[in-house]
């Protein structure tokens, strides 16, 4: 009996290592696991940070025409809103607290009675953004972003968000008014690097290699980042900020192909950067090629009553109802499509 208990006893003992090696392995797969499912989240919500980044910027390089839209003053909160509360599940603080007071400053904008932004508050907006981006930029790096890091830049930034703020509430209360367009460009001619055509020509190769690319949304995305950083070195100077909103405008219209616009956007930008070099930033005017491209497309002309065979061959709708959803949220954009809501809320209204 003793030895059948010292045999059971000896393979128990032997046996409690391999558990012990089997538990150890099992936690060691369920923490890959989890670091695998960690990884795919934080690499999904750095691509969508980007993506709300490319609202905040394409929304920016133009604020005063962006206010007139309030759908997409609206779109530009709920951008910063987003990278706040993506942020904020994953514990990233500097990431967090940056997006909220932009998400602070945008709602001044979406909620209070500013009507008019001048070029003060859209460059300390782009500064908040660039603080942004820098913070989202790291993250995505080989180190990653460290806390002292993000710290450093959050105490840099929240200055620029204070006079933010009390810019905008000037703006609305009327004691400062928004700078006009006839502002002296020359006077502010000295703002602007000794090198300023230098830079302007890295730029402008950077943006020529992407021009090399082949058309897409993405590349495209590309070339407006390019624009932001040419609208944002040329400080103050409106002709030059002028010209570089005309050329984005040309590139974001997807009907301009890049052989068509690389030449002339290239040619018109390093002209106009040796000219703001010169002092003669009174001199820089978009060509009437370059406005015609950036001119918006007109709308299609209304289809023929009378034949409607017509008509149904442009956009055959599937049958099953989703879709048809999908099919109409490639085909229209945001306006298109809340103009079609209304048409059928109001047709379904008629009909009852």
């Amino acid at each position: 009996m003793f030895c059948m208990g010292g045999s059971d006893f000896w393979q128990e003992s032997c046996f409690l290592p391999r558990r012990g090696c089997f538990l150890e392995g099992a936690q060691i797969v369920r923490r890959t696991v989890v670091s695998d499912q960690q990884d795919r989240i934080m690499r999904l919500f750095i691509e969508e940070a980007k993506e709300h980044l490319d609202t905040l910027e394409n929304g920016l390089v133009d604020l005063k025409s962006t206010m007139k839209d309030p759908e997409s003053v609206q779109e530009m909160f709920r951008a910063a809103h987003s990278v706040k509360g993506g942020a904020a599940m994953l514990g990233l603080d500097s990431i967090k607290t940056t997006s909220h007071r932009l998400e602070d400053c945008f709602k001044v904008l979406k909620d209070g009675p500013v009507k008019q932004v001048d070029q003060t508050a859209e460059s300390l907006f782009l500064k908040g953004v660039d603080t942004l981006k820098d913070l989202l930029g790291r993250l995505e790096g080989p180190f990653g972003l460290r806390n002292e890091e993000g710290e450093k830049l959050v105490q840099q930034v929240m200055p620029v968000f204070a006079q933010l703020e009390t810019h905008l509430n000037k703006l609305a209360s009327g004691k400062v008014q928004a700078a006009g367009s006839g502002a002296p460009a020359a006077a502010t001619a000295g703002a602007v690097p000794p090198n300023f055509a230098v830079e302007v020509m890295t730029l402008l190769k950077e943006m020529l290699q992407v021009f090399k690319q082949k058309e897409s949304p993405a590349s495209r995305s590309e070339l407006t980042a390019v624009c932001v950083r040419l609208y944002k070195l040329g400080g103050k100077i409106e002709t030059w900020q002028n010209l570089v909103k005309t050329a984005r405008a040309a590139i974001v219209n997807p009907k301009n192909s890049y052989k068509v616009l690389a030449p002339l956007i290239i040619k018109e930008l390093k002209e106009a950067g040796d000219l703001v070099q010169v002092g003669k930033v009174k001199a820089i005017v978009p060509s009437k090629n370059l406005l015609l491209l950036a001119a918006s497309p007109k709308p299609a002309a209304p289809a023929d009553p009378v034949a409607p065979a017509a008509a149904s061959k442009q956009v055959a709708l599937p049958a099953e109802p989703k879709a048809v959803v999908k099919l109409l949220l490639k085909t229209f954009n945001k306006k298109q499509l809340s103009e079609i809501a209304k048409l059928l809320v109001n047709a379904i209204k008629s009909s009852n």
